[in-house]
C-alpha cells in the first residue's frame, strides 16, 4: 500500500513537472531560438531513461521525441539488446538536454548543437526528471549527453562500459544517426555490440 501511495506521489510530481516543461519559455525569452517548443514523452512507470542531445525538427512536428531516423536506429538497438518492436515509445522515458528543436546548423548539414547557456536553462528539468523517475538505465545517447555526466571523454573510451551511481546505471551509446561514421571502423562496432549485451543483460536480470 504504502509502494502505491509513493508511485502515486510520484506521478503526479511528474505530470506537475512535464506541464512546467511545456510552459518552458526561457531559450525563446532570452533569445536563443525564435519560438518554443519544448515536448517531453513518458511515465513514471518507466525504468529506463534515454537522455540525448535536443529533439530534431521532425520530432517537435510530432510532437515526440526521437521521431527521425535516430528514433528507428535506437529502436533496432534495443531490439538487438531483446526489448520488443516499439519498445522505445511506448515503455522508454525520452528526454534530452534541452527540450526544443535549436534549429538548423548555419555553418553545414544537421542539427545545430544547443550552446552550454541553453543546457543551462534546461538541465534543472533533466535533474528533477532523474529525481522523481528513479530509473534502473539511463541511456547517455551521444557525445554530448555522455559528456554532460561523465565528462569531457571520446566514445571509445566509455562505449562499452558503464557507470553506476545510487542504484542507476549509466550506459554511453554513440549517437543513432545516419550521418555518423563511428560505427564504421570495425573496433567501433565490436564496443558497442559489448554496451549492447551489457543492456540485455540489465533487461533480464532487471526485467526492464
Amino acid at each position: 500500500m504504502l509502494e502505491k501511495q509513493q508511485e502515486t506521489k510520484r506521478s503526479a510530481a511528474l505530470t506537475a513537472l512535464q506541464q512546467q516543461i511545456r510552459q518552458c519559455r526561457l531559450c525563446q525569452e532570452q533569445g536563443y531560438i525564435p519560438v518554443a517548443h519544448p515536448i517531453v514523452s513518458g511515465q513514471i512507470t518507466d525504468r529506463i531513461l534515454v537522455i540525448g542531445q535536443a529533439p530534431g525538427h521532425r520530432s517537435v512536428a510530432q510532437d515526440r521525441p526521437f521521431s527521425g531516423p535516430g528514433g528507428r536506429i535506437l529502436q533496432s538497438w534495443l531490439e538487438a539488446a531483446g526489448f520488443p518492436p516499439g519498445y522505445l515509445h511506448e515503455h522508454t522515458y525520452l528526454s534530452s538536454l534541452t527540450r526544443c528543436d535549436p534549429g538548423r546548423n548555419l555553418r553545414g548539414n544537421g542539427d545545430r548543437k544547443p550552446s552550454p547557456a541553453e543546457m543551462t536553462l534546461c538541465r534543472p528539468y533533466l535533474q528533477a526528471e532523474l529525481r522523481i523517475l528513479q530509473p534502473k538505465v539511463v541511456l547517455l545517447v551521444g557525445t554530448m549527453a555522455i559528456e554532460a555526466f561523465c565528462g569531457k571523454v571520446k566514445l571509445e573510451q566509455c562505449v562499452g562500459s558503464y557507470i553506476e551511481d545510487k542504484d542507476t546505471f549509466y550506459l554511453p551509446l554513440p549517437h543513432p544517426s545516419g550521418v555518423s561514421r563511428w560505427l564504421n571502423d570495425s573496433e567501433h562496432k565490436k564496443l558497442h555490440q559489448r554496451a549492447l549485451s551489457i543492456l540485455a543483460h540489465w533487461r533480464e536480470l532487471y526485467q526492464l
